[in-house]
């Protein structure tokens, strides 16, 4: 009687999770009437902050209900937001004026600006090394900056266009290095590149989150794979099929989900199994343009901007964004 007790709650939780999973859907939509491009999105779990790159600011929303809760102003070409708590600081990667904004995290004030390589694009904070990290497309390095000071202490070349970096929170970082379709291992204790992995039939990666448990990389890449890797040594071990136009991955470690935003207007949902095995769930639809995108790890909601688009000019393959119709996708 026990074993058949265990085995009906084991289903029935493995039921729950199966439903969860295939019910996921647009559940809400954030509104921002300012104008601009974006990029990157982050949801700060330790309050209730969301933060919205967006053209030459950082809108500052109420994660729960969309409300504006201030900006972040003159960010022009924002790429993305890290925060630093123990600090009160948060900074912005500003490509088009190759500089990182430091603001106050209580006030969003802006305190401080450090010059960096040339486009700043992806900026993270690194908890091993307490840097702050930004990959700078332009002069294909990366800018280490030390929040405590503010300051630049190390610039660290990695041969190509760097478009995104996590770490593994034990002295390694990790880049996508768009440009010659490979992961770049960096050495964040001596500042140098010490490796290069090519990821074929990966190609021209963008999006790159981690699974610290498994050391597993995952990495979203233009020709609509997801390309697993092995963080101990390079090693492919799954390519799953994603969406196309994928400018972001994100990790959810409790629920073991990999997530795939595709600017066709697709949310890959990919469960990791086991560290070797890895299955498509789901491709929700979600908007055209929601390529990059964040998930609460408390919350379990992932967040992905888009806008509405007009007709492309004679000449133009990119259709261009309807003023005023900039938001949030909400997917829950």
């Amino acid at each position: 009687m026990l074993k058949k007790i265990l085995f009906f709650c084991f289903t029935s939780a493995l039921s729950m999770n199966t439903f969860a999973q295939n019910t996921l859907h647009v559940a809400d939509t954030f509104h921002i009437k300012s104008g601009g491009g974006w990029d990157y999105i982050f949801v700060d779990t330790a309050s209730n902050k969301l933060f919205v790159s967006h053209g030459t600011q950082v809108n500052v929303l109420d994660k729960n209900t969309g409300d504006s809760l201030g900006i972040i102003p003159n960010t022009t070409g924002v790429h993305g937001i890290a925060l630093v708590h123990n600090l009160n600081k948060g900074f912005t990667s500003n490509g088009r004026i190759n500089n990182v904004f430091v603001f106050d995290l209580s006030t969003l004030q802006i305190t401080d600006s450090i010059a960096t390589g040339k486009n700043p694009d992806a900026i993270f904070y690194d908890a091993y090394s307490k840097k702050i990290i930004t990959c700078n497309g332009g002069s294909k390095d990366l800018s280490v900056i030390d929040p405590s000071t503010d300051k630049v202490v190390a610039t660290i070349d990695v041969k190509g266009k760097p478009e995104t970096a996590v770490s593994d929170n034990e002295g390694k970082i990790f880049v996508n290095n768009e440009d010659m379709s490979e992961i770049e291992v960096v050495d964040i204790n001596t500042m140098k590149l010490i490796n290069s992995w090519p990821m074929a039939p990966g190609e021209s990666p963008s999006g790159l989150s981690i699974d610290r448990n498994t050391k597993r990389l995952f990495a979203g890449c233009d020709n609509k794979l997801l390309m697993v890797i092995d963080a101990t040594n390079g090693k492919i071990i799954a390519q799953p099929a994603i969406g196309d136009g994928c400018d972001g991955t994100a990790f959810d470690p409790s629920t073991k989900t990999i997530y795939s935003s595709n600017g066709e207007g697709t949310l890959t949902v990919i469960k990791e199994v086991s560290k070797d095995k890895f299955e498509v769930e789901n491709n929700l639809p979600t908007k055209r343009g929601a390529r990059t995108l964040t998930v609460d790890t408390k919350t379990h909601i992932v967040y992905t901007p888009t806008a509405d688009f007009g007709t492309p000019a004679p000449g133009e393959r990119r259709p261009p964004m309807i003023p005023g119709t900039f938001e949030v996708l909400v997917i829950k």
